[in-house]
């Protein structure tokens, strides 16, 4: 299960990075569930609602691109460690923070992002 769970991972971690809606919503379920705990982040449920919602953060993300800094791997579950990169309103930021992920069927099933919306403020405000 965990060749399968890592696979998925890197799979859509490599699609954010390509950063075409229709390959990272191929990664996930038809029911994914995309949750954020950041007060920035917004959260949705379901791939068509995801993919829909691409659109407007890779646009506003521009240039996105995720760096892995550790992946941790149990069974079905998996934590990554990350560094994200983008450029908002002409200004670079540059977040850590991790994802938590669910995979059912090799997709993403569910997604947890935690990473602290204040340093995002300090860095485009």
């Amino acid at each position: 299960m965990g060749g399968v769970t890592r696979q998925a991972v890197e799979r859509y971690m490599e699609a954010l990075n390509r950063r075409s809606p229709e390959e990272i919503a191929s990664c996930v379920t038809p029911d994914f569930h995309n949750e954020h705990t950041s007060v920035a982040g917004t959260g949705l449920r379901g791939r068509d609602a995801y993919r829909a919602g691409l659109v407007d953060f890779l646009a506003d993300f521009a240039n996105l691109h995720y760096e892995v800094e550790d992946m941790l791997i149990d069974g079905d579950r998996a934590a990554v460690a990350y560094r994200m990169a983008f450029v908002h309103r002409s200004r670079p930021v540059l977040i850590r923070g991790v994802f938590r992920f669910r995979v059912r069927d090799g997709l993403i099933a569910h997604r947890v992002d935690y990473w602290d919306g204040a340093d995002f403020e300090r860095q485009v405000l």
